[in-house]
């Protein structure tokens, strides 16, 4: 509580409760190591210095897509300094990308459409960068094929990221027993978006549409885990009980540990790699090789995961 000698606070501004740094973490467990001791903190600092100036969790994504996408510009360069100040600009962009979510839990302004746009943004973002990669190659008189490869890549990064996300993101739905997660499903997000109209809600449509494209995919991707929402939102519709949300932490941390490996950081460090030897191009074939195998293994892992607790609720039914 302020103390009667402190600044009196502008009817313009947001007064944001006190808090840590720890208290704007999705969770401890989903949180990787150069997260927690890099980006989040930095986060926390750009977040209070957003909320002091009562600026939307939006305006920061969006100001993040910026630079994210002058960041593909300058790998576009075949110039090692131009490439790591593209570096740079990638980095700020995903320091933003963590500080817009930290923000919106700061000011309890969490919504659905934060969480679309953020997507739509990173998704624009990586589009960027591999267009200006391809590109770089085609202007260096590389064959033109490499838009194949790019598209293929591409795609392929699309179903990684969203299955390591479809993937913590059921971490967080049954260990933190359904609590102030968002883990929708494709179904629920259709008949959302059918409800808007074109006329008044437009983007917010769109949006809905595109995430409900991309929430079918996760649940082909990693059908065991839809299943087992199901099964346990059909068995306990009220509370989810505590051994099904330690079975489920206990079983799902190597998932967890492998999904990092999908996120944007190691691509980051991956692209600095690559340019400081002068081969960017060589990103495309890690992602069609490397990657797709990492993400062929997280699939198989939370496959697992799921049909061995849905196995034991098949076999406990004294427990629904």
């Amino acid at each position: 509580m302020s103390s009667p000698s402190n600044p009196t606070v502008m009817p313009d501004q947001t007064e944001v409760a006190p808090s840590t740094v720890e208290a704007t973490y999705k969770a401890r467990e989903v949180e990787g190591f150069v997260d927690v001791h890099f980006y989040r903190k930095i986060g926390f600092r750009i977040a209070q210095f957003f909320a002091q100036r009562n600026v939307r969790p939006a305006t920061v994504t969006l100001l993040g897509g910026v630079f994210g996408i002058l960041a593909g510009h300058f790998y576009y360069y075949r110039d090692l300094r131009i490439n790591l100040l593209g570096i740079a600009l990638h980095i700020v962009a995903n320091a933003l990308d963590n500080a817009d979510g930290q923000l919106a839990r700061l000011l309890n302004q969490q919504s659905r459409f934060g969480r679309l746009l953020d997507g739509v943004v990173d998704h624009v973002i990586w589009l960027s960068i591999y267009f200006h990669l391809a590109l770089r190659h085609v202007a260096s008189g590389g064959s033109p094929w490499i838009w194949l490869v790019a598209a293929m890549a591409a795609l392929s990064h699309g179903l990684q990221a969203a299955t390591a996300d479809y993937c913590r993101n059921g971490y967080l739905y049954f260990v933190r027993g359904r609590i102030g997660v968002d883990f929708d499903s494709s179904s629920g997000l259709e008949k959302d978006s059918r409800q808007l109209t074109w006329r008044k809600a437009s983007l917010e449509k769109l949006f809905l549409m595109f995430y409900a494209n991309i929430t079918r995919q996760q649940e082909v991707l990693v059908p065991g885990l839809k299943q087992l929402r199901e099964k346990v939102n059909h068995d306990f519709p009220d509370e989810l009980p505590a051994w099904v949300q330690s079975r489920y932490k206990t079983t799902a941390r190597s998932v967890l540990k492998w999904c990092g490996w999908l996120m944007t950081n190691a691509r980051i460090f991956l692209l600095f790699f690559l340019f400081i030897i002068a081969e960017p191009t060589w990103f495309f074939w890690i992602e069609i090789t490397i990657f797709n195998a990492l993400l062929a293994y997280v699939i198989f892992q939370q496959q697992e995961t799921s049909r061995s607790l849905l196995e034991l609720l098949e076999r406990r039914p004294e427990v629904a």
